[in-house]
């Protein structure tokens, strides 16, 4: 204990260098995945793409293929995606914010390969890559 007092900076230093290490790791929430990787996955085939977004907004534009389940109705639905379990599932929404909370919930569900489409719709849209788009019938 003389030791920490006596040398309470050097502590400190140590402390706030050892907690920004940990900090990446601690606040991820999933793993993620450039444009070009998750293109390189659909590519590859067998690829399940999960839009979280709202219908509203999957309506505006969405990736090919994508099956949308909102984000407050992810929990619920999980048996939708049960028989793709052991492949890969790409999740997207316009950021990358909610997409990565929900590929920790996929993960927590058993989904070993659930990756986040890292800044989202967004970045897929200025890399140009092509979108879809539905009309919601009113």
């Amino acid at each position: 204990m003389k030791f920490i007092i006596d040398h309470i900076f050097l502590f400190a230093i140590v402390i706030i260098s050892g907690g920004a290490l940990l900090w990446p790791l601690l606040s991820m929430r999933g793993k993620r995945a450039t444009v070009l990787e998750v293109t390189q996955l659909i590519n590859r085939g067998k690829t399940i793409i999960v839009d979280v977004r709202s219908a509203e907004e999957f309506a505006t534009g969405h990736l090919p293929d994508a099956k949308n389940i909102p984000l407050p109705e992810l929990a619920k639905r999980l048996g939708e995606l049960e028989k793709f379990k052991t492949r890969p599932i790409v999740v997207v929404c316009q950021k990358g914010s909610r997409s990565a909370t929900a590929v920790g919930l996929l993960t927590k569900a058993g989904f070993v390969e659930a990756t986040s489409l890292e800044a989202g719709l967004d970045e897929w849209k200025k890399q140009g890559l092509p979108l879809k788009t539905l009309s919601l019938a009113k």
